[in-house]
């Protein structure tokens, strides 16, 4: 949550800091209001989601929970390469986007709402299903605890890179971070081949690979923390360590892999001449 916040904090105060070097201050109260529907729209659709499931009957929430964790691994996995990718280019991008929003004679608080708003709401839908499917691994309160406490520091740290009383190499967090989510989303998807087995839908590779129930038991304090960060379970079957390494293996490899420098990745892009 702490990444992610920084992102949204991130794309806030470009726009903020944009309009007020261009003498726009004025339309603030239209970013206000893009972040403010934003928030409600993830509020709202995560408690929905919570709602609905809770009516479901065992096996269909085992489902609905497998559905919740594929879903937040592709987000999760679709935002740290959206974002190694989009870094250098988001700044211009954004200020782009605000001068078209603005460039027209009527509108303008509308487009300039509706562009921070999808803008926020991407990153809070993807907080939802993330939170939600860490949410089903840790039934205690850390996990809500951890998640606010995120939030609250990423406001902080996104005010005062706003500000510019606070340096942060942006590149390394986001390196860093980026390979956390990857190890997180991991288990995820781990878990959720666990719950379509509970699901009664998949019920191959069940060998249990090994047992560390009497080592460190997933009820155990350390159990518990492993099992709400990074889907650690105690008696892992063949299938759940296939979908964990084989995840990490792809992404890994992808994620730390050069990035095809602008130049390489143009000479690419064009046709060869006849």
């Amino acid at each position: 949550m702490l990444r992610e916040g920084i992102e949204a904090a991130l794309i806030v105060g470009i726009v903020a800091s944009y309009l007020k070097q261009t003498g726009r201050g004025a339309w603030m109260p239209a970013v206000w209001v893009g972040i403010l529907l934003a928030v409600a729209l993830s509020l709202f659709v995560g408690a929905a989601l919570q709602l609905v499931s809770a009516q479901f009957p065992q096996k269909a929430q085992e489902f609905f929970e497998a559905l919740v964790g594929l879903i937040a691994v592709i987000v999760l996995s679709s935002m740290v390469f959206w974002m190694r990718k989009a870094a250098r280019s988001i700044k211009s991008e954004l200020h782009t986007h605000i001068d078209e929003a603005l460039a027209h004679s009527t509108g303008q608080a509308t487009a300039l709402i509706g562009m921070v708003f999808f803008a926020v709401a991407r990153e809070g839908l993807e907080s939802v299903f993330f939170l939600l499917a860490i949410f089903q691994q840790s039934t205690n309160s850390d996990a809500p605890l951890g998640a606010m406490l995120g939030i609250l520091v990423s406001i902080g740290l996104g005010y005062g890179i706003y500000a510019g009383g606070v340096r942060m190499n942006l590149r390394r967090f986001f390196f860093w971070t980026g390979l956390f989510i990857l190890i997180v989303a991991a288990g995820i998807l781990a878990g959720s081949l666990r719950h379509l087995h509970e699901a009664g839908i998949w019920n191959s590779l069940q060998t249990v690979v090994f047992d560390l129930s009497g080592v460190l038991p997933v009820g155990s304090a350390l159990g518990t923390l492993l099992s709400g960060m990074f889907g650690y379970h105690d008696m892992p079957t063949l299938g759940e360590v296939i979908v964990y390494v084989g995840y990490l293996a792809i992404t890994l490899y992808m994620f730390l892999r050069p990035a095809a420098s602008p130049t390489v990745a143009a000479a690419r892009a064009t046709p060869p001449s006849n």
